[in-house]
C-alpha cells in the first residue's frame, strides 16, 4: 500500500516555545500518530499529521499493511512521519502508544546494549518488532525528540484524526488483498 498524503493549513493554538539556544536553530514541529490493526495479527493502517507551528501548516499521512499487528502499525507511525522530515529537528511525538513511548525513552538502550534482546526472567530474548525498532533508532538519532503520551480515544483532536486516517488505511489493507 502506499502512502496517502493529505494537505492541511489549519490554525492551531500556541505551543509553548521555550528552547535553549542549542536547540533554538532547529526548526520545530509536531508529530502525531496511531495505528490500528482489524485483527491481531490482520490488515492493519498507521496514520500521522505532521505539523509545523512556525508555518501553521499541517500534512496527513497514512499507509497500512495486510498483515501486521498493532504495535508495529504503532511504530511505522512514528517512523513514516520521521522519514518525511527534510533536515534535522526538534520533534515533540505525540502518542497513545506507551510501548512506543516507553519503548523509545526508556527500554531501547538497554535493547541495543543487550544486542537487541531484552531479559526474560534472568536470560536474554529477542525483542518482538526488531526490525520496526531498528530502523525508529536510527531515525531518533537524526533529530531531537521527546514523546509526549496521551490517553487514546479521549477527545484528542489530532490522535482522533490519526485514528481515522489509521482505520481508513487498514480497511484499505483488508481489500487490496
Amino acid at each position: 500500500m502506499g502512502v496517502r498524503h493529505y494537505w492541511f493549513l489549519t490554525p492551531f493554538p500556541k505551543l509553548n516555545t521555550s528552547m535553549t539556544s542549542e536547540t533554538s536553530a532547529l526548526p520545530f514541529v509536531q508529530l502525531f500518530t496511531d495505528g490500528a490493526c482489524r485483527g491481531n495479527p490482520g490488515p492493519g493502517g498507521w496514520g500521522c499529521i505532521l505539523r509545523h507551528p512556525a508555518t501553521k501548516t499541517e500534512k496527513e499521512f497514512s499507509g497500512g499493511q495486510t498483515l501486521t499487528t498493532n504495535n508495529q502499525m504503532e511504530l511505522q507511525a512514528v517512523i513514516e512521519g520521521l522519514k518525511l522530515l527534510t533536515r534535522r529537528s526538534r520533534v515533540e511525538v505525540v502518542t497513545d502508544s506507551s510501548y512506543v513511548a516507553n519503548g523509545s525513552k526508556e527500554w531501547l538502550p538497554g535493547w541495543k546494549r543487550n544486542g537487541w534482546n531484552r531479559k526474560d526472567g534472568k536470560k536474554l530474548v529477542p525483542i518482538k518488532n526488531i526490525e520496526h525498532w531498528k530502523q525508529l533508532d536510527a531515525l531518533l538519532t537524526q533529530h531531537q525528540i521527546t514523546f509526549k503520551l496521551i490517553k487514546g480515544h479521549a477527545g484528542h483532536v489530532e490522535n482522533e484524526r490519526c485514528d481515522v486516517l489509521a482505520v481508513d488505511a487498514a480497511e484499505r489493507a483488508r481489500y487490496s488483498s
